[in-house]
């Protein structure tokens, strides 16, 4: 393969109308070609937390594929909110249309203005059994802000897709400090089957909010990410299943995020049963192309 062979590259900053807010994704529209050698390649020379690669499927609309700067992942929120607002920006219609993951086939389902909402996987939800003391100085954060926040609520691996060890915590304040210890974070995270730890609050800056949370993910190579749409997701089941609304759930979460790394995003959550929807909006500020690498494979096979 010739080293000028290029192909579309895009960033779509997801979960926000503003551009340079939100979470930003990569997309590359046509990846057909591409191995997953040259995909991990491209996902580390964009140096965001995830860059989506849609492909042809035969068994929905598109097929994706999702890669850290490290590692592919089964399932990324925002590099699908992106990759859709980006298509619906090109020309798709609003309507229901399909995406095949690694974790199976969703609905995906765009609005007339633009928001596209994601149908993400049953949840599923269990108890772990980590000391308060541990998971406070893997956070950085004071274990009596922790212990204020369990009532009820406890600390708990939730997944739609992607499990999160979810933490919560008394204060914004209490949130605003937390100060992880990655490595410890990491250790964790291993421990329990966790893609990351996702921090909240009920105490959020905007009146309308749910909650305010941030989502640590270092063993994933993304240290804090700034919105989380399978966070999103995981929290809403968590906290459906614990009652934390003495079973009064709203119709509509909306969950702030990203504050703290100066992207601020806002996620949108419907629960229908056991049906978990992720909705939000993107704008693209990026558009441009990017030089394939040699595929490794094809440089061991010439070596």
């Amino acid at each position: 393969m010739s080293m000028t062979t290029t192909t579309r590259i895009l960033q779509v900053d997801a979960f926000t109308d503003d551009p340079c807010a939100g979470n930003p994704a990569g997309v590359v529209p046509d990846a057909d070609d591409l191995s997953e050698s040259q995909m991990q390649a491209i996902a580390d020379e964009m140096a965001v937390s995830e860059t989506a690669f849609l492909q042809h499927s035969d068994e929905a609309d598109y097929r994706v594929q999702y890669f850290t700067p490290t590692q592919e992942v089964d399932l990324c929120g925002h590099a699908t909110i992106g990759s859709f607002a980006h298509l619906y920006n090109e020309g798709l219609e609003p309507g229901t249309t399909t995406l095949e993951t690694n974790v199976g086939v969703l609905d995906i389902d765009i609005t007339e203005d633009g928001t596209v909402w994601m149908t993400q996987d049953a949840p599923q939800i269990r108890e772990v059994d980590l000391s308060y003391a541990r998971v406070a100085a893997a956070l950085g954060v004071e274990q009596a802000a922790l212990e204020g926040a369990r009532d009820d609520i406890p600390i708990a691996v939730s997944s739609t897709g992607l499990p999160f060890l979810i933490v919560p915590i008394t204060y914004l304040s209490d949130l605003g400090d937390a100060a992880p210890d990655m490595a410890a974070v990491e250790e964790l995270t291993d421990e329990v089957d966790a893609a990351g730890i996702y921090l909240f609050t009920f105490d959020a800056l905007d009146r309308e909010s749910t909650l305010h949370g941030r989502m640590f993910a270092p063993g994933a190579g993304v240290p804090e990410d700034p919105v989380t749409g399978t966070a999103s997701g995981a929290v809403a089941a968590y906290l459906d299943h614990f009652g934390a609304f003495d079973d009064d759930l709203p119709a509509e979460l909306r969950l702030e995020q990203g504050h703290y790394v100066d992207r601020p995003g806002y996620v949108r959550v419907q629960l229908e049963g056991t049906t978990v929807h992720v909705g939000g909006r993107g704008v693209t500020t990026l558009d441009g192309s990017i030089v394939i690498p040699e595929d490794e494979e094809d440089e061991i096979l010439e070596a």
